[in-house]
């Protein structure tokens, strides 16, 4: 796995996380009874998004470092879910060592 892809596997993870998190606990005005003239009743009142962002992070690097194990030990591979078999036959490697066999 490249820095790059790293990156943007953590990108991907931190966001959906977030955006799964974002609703928990959340206050709206309607909520509250208190509705701000010329805003709707389910715009928030209290969000928490600080709080939020910091357990979105850590989740999402606990998500990542057993996601990067799995990609780097090759635990599953793309041909483990290639389930039509639309990839063929595995090639076989060439040894390193320079051998035949």
């Amino acid at each position: 796995m490249t820095i790059t892809s790293a990156l943007v596997l953590y990108a991907v993870l931190w966001f959906m996380t977030f955006l799964m998190v974002i609703p928990i606990r959340l206050k709206t005005q309607g909520d509250m009874g208190e509705v701000v003239p010329g805003t709707h009743a389910s715009s928030p009142e209290h969000h928490y998004l600080k709080t939020k962002a910091w357990i979105t992070t850590g989740a999402a690097a606990v998500m990542w470092v057993i996601l990067y194990w799995i990609i780097t030990s090759e635990v599953i591979t793309v041909r483990d879910i290639d389930w039509f078999n639309v990839m063929g036959p595995a090639e076989v490697m060439a040894p390193v060592d320079g051998t035949d066999g």
